[in-house]
């Protein structure tokens, strides 16, 4: 709760996964991959009920077996490819009405930790933004980038832009990380999205904004663990 709101926290977690065939309960360091945003979420000192939304029946044992609600079963219709990626939100939102704020928590995101979600709540209530989204700073500003024409040919992302620019020229750029989004419950009950509206930016560093995507994202990932003594820490340390 937060400032008297209560808030829902909703893991969207489909069975379908292509690029990485059942990533969501693929074993990272010894325990599925949904269940370290799971461990986050629950120590969340703003969270007031976490859930997980799925149509996969293993997805919701696991994730009941690490101490996440999962009070319905997600319609198939709602978890195919092509479902648009609000769907399940707003479904959500039916099924538990009397939320003032949702917040959304992609398992691909298991490096993100607790301080990130209660950051990124905290900076939509107290902004009075809309919705607040996590962001990490992108490593290439637009005007450095370049579409293909034609199979091999390339001009400009950014037409008539100066592709020699120096970095100390241009604006700060962000990109959104996949690791929390936070809103008004009612700004999304009425179709809008994290992304319209006066939106926030919770930014994150680099290092814990890895978004599990493809078999090099969880390459990388099971590098980055491995590397570690010990499991991401819950406190935050170094947020920016």
């Amino acid at each position: 709760m937060i400032d008297g709101k209560r808030v829902l926290a909703v893991i969207p977690a489909r069975g379908g996964s292509k690029g990485v065939p059942r990533k969501n309960v693929r074993a990272l360091r010894g325990k599925p991959l949904i269940a370290w945003t799971i461990e986050a979420a629950a120590k969340s000192a703003l969270i007031d009920r976490l859930i997980t939304s799925s149509e996969d029946a293993e997805i919701l044992e696991v994730a009941r077996r690490f101490g996440c609600e999962t009070p319905f079963v997600r319609p198939a219709e709602l978890s195919a490819d092509d479902t648009p990626g609000m769907a399940p939100i707003r479904h959500a939102l039916t099924q538990l009405p009397g939320y003032d704020y949702i917040v959304v928590l992609q398992p691909t995101s298991p490096l993100r930790v607790t301080a990130d979600i209660d950051g990124c709540i905290g900076r939509c209530s107290s902004s009075g933004a809309d919705s607040c989204v996590s962001m990490t700073l992108a490593q290439s500003p637009p005007q450095w980038m370049y579409v293909k024409q034609d199979g091999f040919f390339v001009e400009p992302f950014l037409k008539g832009a100066e592709a020699n620019v120096r970095r100390q020229e241009v604006p700060a750029v962000f990109a959104l990380n996949g690791a929390v989004y936070a809103a008004r419950s009612a700004w999304i009950e009425t179709g809008h999205s994290f992304l319209e509206g006066r939106v926030a930016c919770y930014e994150m560093p680099p290092e814990r904004s890895l978004d599990v995507d493809t078999e090099w994202d969880w390459h990388v990932l099971s590098r980055i663990v491995d590397d570690r003594e010990v499991d991401p820490p819950a406190s935050g340390e170094h947020l920016r």
